[in-house]
């Protein structure tokens, strides 16, 4: 059966244009780190993938290790391009990643020129493209050049293997510093892709001030803490198909701790207030930001993508509301 795009699927979705350049992004993106990868069934990967594009979800995330195994989300990715989305590819915005293991030897993590190029040459086969939209450095490396690692980059684009660049996990003093190399290489830094939720929040000492001032858009992953901002915790048990249930999982049991869920089960309360379920409350207090340009989520079936996307009906909050969530969160 042959792919047909909702032909209206723009109107549901709010753009945020990327820091200071000219490129917009969907407040809601598609990220494929979990439920993409070989062990995950295809139709369901495909079934997401095409109902997030019908519902204005332009931009889809990945990274060379996704899986699991490592690279079989890009495999995934490249199959449901090739079957429904490449008449798409100017409609899509499609991002990979390096800098984490990929590959034994020396030249499969990190931040080398050799790794950083050579991976996202593999990047590209795997998914059938000739570029992708915005290539990332995954994480500093502690022992690489920041130069080198910043002119592979450059490299990248002018070579025509992607069309931006962006930075994930780089703390504030290593972002500017980042940004600072790659404008005078002429190549602006378009992104940042730290983690950020109610539940973790360093972004706020200091790094969304860096992004702000050097006009760097902000995309976060992990809004909904792996799937704990959200009710399928709030029993108390770990669901079947949970993140929290898979070996694979980066949500372990003992994450979901007594004063973890006392906290959500007030949130959730809060949320229902607002006419909202917990995971939209959640993604709206990540938007507030006015440097966030887009929330990252992760999904295991559609209708988790609907529900998020449903978040953009009400993305303000009273000063009382930011408030009553400081309270609860420090309570």
């Amino acid at each position: 059966m042959n792919y047909l795009p909702n032909e209206s699927r723009y109107q549901s979705m709010r753009y945020n244009r990327s820091g200071r350049s000219g490129l917009k992004l969907p407040a809601v993106s598609l990220g494929l780190w979990h439920n993409f990868g070989g062990v995950d069934t295809f139709s369901n990967s495909r079934a997401m993938v095409l109902r997030a594009f019908d519902l204005g979800i332009t931009h889809l995330d990945l990274a060379n290790n996704y899986g699991p195994p490592p690279g079989s989300a890009e495999e995934t990715f490249g199959q449901i391009m090739a079957k429904d989305l490449m008449p798409y590819r100017d409609e899509l915005i499609i991002s990979s990643k390096a800098g984490y293991t990929m590959w034994d030897g020396p030249y499969g993590d990190w931040g080398s020129r050799k790794y950083l190029v050579s991976s996202l040459d593999q990047s590209l086969k795997r998914m059938g493209l000739k570029y992708v939209d915005i290539f990332y450095h995954h994480r500093p490396d502690p022992e690489t050049p920041l130069e080198e690692s910043m002119q592979a980059l450059d490299y990248i684009v002018r070579s025509g293997r992607a069309l931006y660049v962006g930075i994930s996990n780089y703390p504030a003093d290593k972002a500017r510093e980042a940004a600072k190399m790659l404008r005078q290489l002429g190549t602006p830094c378009l992104i940042h892709q730290p983690s950020y939720s109610m539940f973790n929040r360093w972004v706020e000492e200091g790094l969304l001030d860096v992004l702000k001032e050097e006009g760097i858009g902000c995309i976060a992953f992990s809004p909904l803490a792996q799937g704990l901002l959200t009710d399928r915790y709030l029993g108390g048990n770990i669901p079947e198909g949970s993140r929290a249930s898979k070996v694979h999982g980066f949500l372990k049991p003992a994450n979901i701790t007594d004063d973890k869920l006392a906290k959500v089960k007030k949130l959730n309360a809060m949320a229902k207030s607002r006419g909202q379920t917990l995971a939209q409350m959640s993604l709206a207090w990540v938007l507030r930001h006015e440097s966030m340009t887009s929330v990252l989520i992760g999904a295991s079936k559609v209708e988790q993508i609907e529900d998020a996307v449903g978040t953009l009906k009400n993305l303000d909050f009273s000063t009382s509301e930011l408030e009553k969530i400081e309270g609860i969160l420090n309570g």
